[in-house]
């Protein structure tokens, strides 16, 4: 088949959901929606955190991290894809695409590790509830943080440049809504074997090693919330982790759908509606999430919604 390699310089076509363009208007409406409750939430979360002495704990720590990741993450893909709807080209050059795919790739990874990082932080805290401001200090926790984003922007490094060495053929339209790495490979016309085994062997790494540990995480924490000996113990222990565990199950399901299985054509359709699950819905409900579940920091909504009125009045 012929190369061609002069669409690098010209970039790509994103085909998005479909061509008809009311359907476009009512899914731009739909996903500009939800950007903003992305953003508002988010924001939300992160002022509560921010403003609340009693919030000043490790767990809201890592929680404020989440809540900012999920701000850039849907940030790096919503705008482009909103944009999409409205436009008649749906192109994206080639540095948007890689720098879309490197980013949203590098954001996606760091939070991996940063749910895994939270599921650690909550065994410490049931598990060794007597230690846990000890073990997971402020300088601890800073050191994790800073760990979970660097390692993040690092491991995706190879996954974008086998990506974008390949030569491509036949056409440059990606049958997604964003540059992502199993839509891009579809469109080489060289062997990609090579390429699929680094992103297992990588997605292992990302996926599979962080799911063992949260795995692992849990089951310790529920054999030390089953020795608790009164019920509203065991639920209030329990109620800490259940939110966490939510978020977890959507995040990794969707994600491992995408990137633990054999890159085929056959599962376009499918792998663009499974993608909108973990790099757009999940940011969005994860707000709701957290913030249902959890009284500490809605007895904190409460208490910044009266310190406005009370200064307002």
């Amino acid at each position: 088949m012929e190369h061609l390699n002069y669409s690098f310089e010209s970039g790509f076509i994103l085909l998005g959901f479909t061509s008809d363009s009311r359907m476009e208007m009512i899914l731009f409406t739909a996903f500009l929606i939800i950007y903003i409750s992305i953003i508002v939430g988010n924001t939300f979360i992160l002022a509560v955190i921010r403003l609340s002495p009693q919030l000043q704990t490790p767990m809201y720590f890592f929680l404020s991290n989440l809540s900012f990741l999920d701000i850039c993450y849907s940030t790096i893909i919503v705008p482009k894809m909103l944009e999409i709807f409205l436009s008649q080209k749906k192109t994206i050059s080639f540095a948007g695409c890689a720098s879309q795919m490197y980013l949203s790739l590098s954001l996606g990874e760091t939070e991996c590790i940063l749910l895994t990082i939270m599921a650690i932080d909550r065994y410490v805290a049931i598990c060794n509830p007597l230690r846990y401001m000890t073990i997971m200090n402020s300088a601890v926790c800073i050191r994790l943080a800073v760990g979970t984003w660097i390692s993040g922007f690092l491991l995706s490094v190879s996954h974008v440049a086998f990506t974008l060495q390949l030569p491509l053929c036949g056409h440059n339209q990606i049958n997604h809504f964003l540059c992502e790495v199993p839509a891009v490979l579809r469109l080489a016309c060289s062997d990609v074997s090579l390429i699929s085994v680094v992103v297992f062997v990588v997605g292992i790494i990302i996926l599979m090693i962080p799911i063992v540990l949260i795995l692992v995480s849990y089951t310790q924490i529920i054999t030390s919330i089953l020795r608790i000996s009164t019920a509203s113990g065991r639920y209030k222990a329990f109620s800490t982790c259940a939110s966490h565990i939510i978020v977890v199950t959507l995040f990794y399901g969707t994600a491992m759908y995408i990137y633990m299985k054999p890159i085929s054509n056959d599962s376009q359709e499918s792998d663009t509606i499974v993608t909108v699950a973990y790099t757009v819905i999940t940011p969005m409900v994860n707000p709701i999430i957290y913030t249902l579940r959890n009284k500490e920091v809605k007895g904190a909504m409460r208490k910044s919604a009266q310190h406005v009125f009370f200064h307002t009045k």
